[in-house]
């Protein structure tokens, strides 16, 4: 059963008279810039448009850069909305709903490197590449104990640090892996992962009849089909509907 709107709901999900969504355009698993000038696509649109539907709210994409830089802006009331990873650091100004989609995080080592397991990533004098403030970037700030992070501006920039600096390991999504170990002949990607990105919905801490009512809407999405179906649709390999 889809989740029933009430005017609460309404007025703190759209406060502005819109639904204003945040979207992550550096996750090209969920969301893509549409190369003919138009409105973005993919599986984080589908949601959004099926979340207007269901609440009756004229629907506004907020796309940001960069996953930091989208939840950097929960406190400053420019979106009421945000599809974007949970992670502990970003729930102190984010209210997350259950994930709704798990994506795989590992690594990609070099061609003649020694490591040959997760387990010997985190080491003294291994240095990890990461996109700064991504999930798996502030999940492996948590949690190495030796290993150091060369944290860069966006997915793109980590790769290239990793070429171009020798480092040891390059963190980042199974998917996204896969294109650049494709890209650096003898790279091997690590078996297993290090940690399921848990992709969620979120509304700005203090609004709770939006905050339930999106934990409502995210469980929905995945008992009805419409997560799964959205996979399947825009042919996304590498994610999963989360449990």
């Amino acid at each position: 059963m889809s989740p029933q709107i009430t005017t609460a709901v309404r007025a703190e999900l759209a406060p502005t008279g819109k639904l204003r969504v945040g979207i992550n355009l550096q996750n090209f698993l969920l969301v893509n810039s549409n190369p003919t000038g138009g409105e973005p696509f993919g599986i984080v649109v589908d949601l959004a448009r099926e979340l207007a539907r269901l609440s009756g709210l004229a629907l506004e994409l907020v796309p940001f850069a960069t996953a930091g830089k989208l939840a950097d802006a929960a406190g400053l009331g420019v979106w009421d909305v945000a599809f974007l990873a949970a992670e502990p650091l970003r729930a102190e100004q984010i209210a997350f709903t259950p994930a709704y989609l798990e994506i795989e995080a590992t690594y990609l080592v070099p061609a003649g490197s020694p490591i040959r397991s997760l387990a010997e990533v985190d080491r003294t004098g291994v240095r990890i590449a990461a996109a700064a403030k991504s999930a798996y970037d502030l999940y492996l700030s948590r949690t190495l104990k030796h290993a150091s992070l060369v944290r860069t501006q966006g997915i793109d920039a980590s790769y290239d640090v990793f070429v171009a600096d020798g480092l040891e390991a390059l963190a980042g999504l199974k998917p996204r892996l896969v294109a650049d170990a494709a890209k650096l002949p003898g790279s091997r990607i690590l078996a297993g992962r290090f940690t399921a990105v848990q992709q969620a919905i979120g509304t700005p801490i203090g609004r709770d009849a939006g905050a339930a009512y999106l934990r409502e809407f995210a469980a929905h999405a995945k008992t009805s089909g419409l997560v799964a179906q959205a996979i399947a649709r825009h042919g996304i390999r590498g994610v999963t509907v989360a449990p």
